[in-house]
């Protein structure tokens, strides 16, 4: 493993206009050359931020009856509520042009999490705890949902214009919003079990959405492979006031393979500081942006040609949704 190399990118000059379109090929250069970035300037406080971290632990350090009151059903295609370590599996479905390598095969993952989604959602709706359990809980998650909606939809429009396209382009897919807001807690673990590959935080996957915005902790640990070399996997640490992005599978097919969708993975971070050979907890909080269910899409314009011609077919996104949630429970 190396330290990481992924680019930087303050957001600021996109935001307020400045230097809208330097930022927009800065951030698409990112996502072809490694499907990941960091972002800076992304449109959230650090106390906003700071607050979705608190009452995300404040649940998980619930008894777990209390947080089991929210489970998430055995089936992925309602992916909504808790879920306890060892219940989800981290699954790679092949897709046309994927190719398995040993950096594919997954271990055993330590983790517990609860899904959130939009409120009116009635094919995939909100399993909340009792108010009682933690007051507050469910308003400032949806508070915080909508709060990572914008953030979203300004990616979007970076995106649309390093393809050249009209600013909103990619944001009339994703309207309603049908994304996924995740709390996720690692219970400390054993650095040896980690270090000789008995387990995984989180195992290799790549994500099948659009588009994905990590919040993390100072913890540490999260890693994506090496685009020059498979099998080689680069530390992303976490960079203060700073978001991940990074595209997902969906991304990668909508643009004709232009863009890369990258194997990641939480293991021990470099140099990680334990205390009795164990790894401390870690939280974060992913955002998961997938195109509106209901709209059918085929690649996008300018990312293919009589020379480059289209790899896949249209496609429906709750399909090709929906397909990945159940091979995940």
């Amino acid at each position: 493993m190396s330290s990481h190399s992924i680019p930087i990118i303050d957001f600021a000059p996109f935001l307020d206009g400045s230097a809208k379109q330097q930022a927009a090929d800065q951030l698409l250069g990112s996502f072809k050359s490694y499907g990941f970035v960091y972002l800076t300037n992304f449109g959230l406080s650090n106390e906003e931020v700071q607050e979705m971290f608190d009452w995300s632990k404040r649940f998980f350090a619930l008894p777990h009856e209390s947080k089991m009151l929210a489970p998430h059903p055995d089936s992925g295609m309602h992916h909504r509520g808790y879920s306890f370590p060892g219940q989800e599996k981290e699954s790679q479905l092949p897709d046309s042009g994927d190719s398995a390598t040993e950096a594919d095969i997954p271990l055993p993952s330590v983790k517990e999490s609860f899904d959130i989604g939009r409120e009116d959602d009635d094919l995939m709706p909100n399993i909340w705890p009792p108010d009682h359990i933690l007051p507050g809980f469910k308003e400032s998650c949806l508070a915080f949902y909508w709060k990572c909606h914008e953030v979203e939809k300004n990616i979007l429009r970076a995106l649309a214009l390093g393809f050249g396209l009209e600013e909103e382009w990619l944001v009339r897919y994703h309207r309603m919003p049908d994304n996924g807001l995740r709390l996720q807690h690692y219970p400390s673990i054993a650095l040896e079990s980690v270090l000789t590959n008995k387990v995984a935080r989180i195992s290799n996957h790549t994500d099948f959405d659009t588009l994905t915005v990590l919040f993390q902790d100072n913890v540490g640990g999260l890693e994506v492979e090496d685009p020059n070399e498979s099998g080689r996997f680069l530390a992303v640490p976490p960079i203060p006031n700073s978001i991940i992005v990074n595209a997902g599978d969906f991304l990668r097919r909508w643009s004709n393979d232009m863009i890369r969708s990258t194997l990641h993975r939480v293991r021990a971070p470099p140099n990680a500081v334990t205390k009795d050979g164990m790894l401390p907890d870690r939280y974060s909080i992913p955002y998961f942006c997938a195109a509106d269910f209901s709209t059918v899409v085929d690649s996008i314009p300018g990312t293919w040609s009589a020379d480059y011609p289209k790899k896949y077919e249209p496609v429906s996104v709750e399909e090709y949704v929906m397909k990945r949630f159940a091979a995940d429970y």
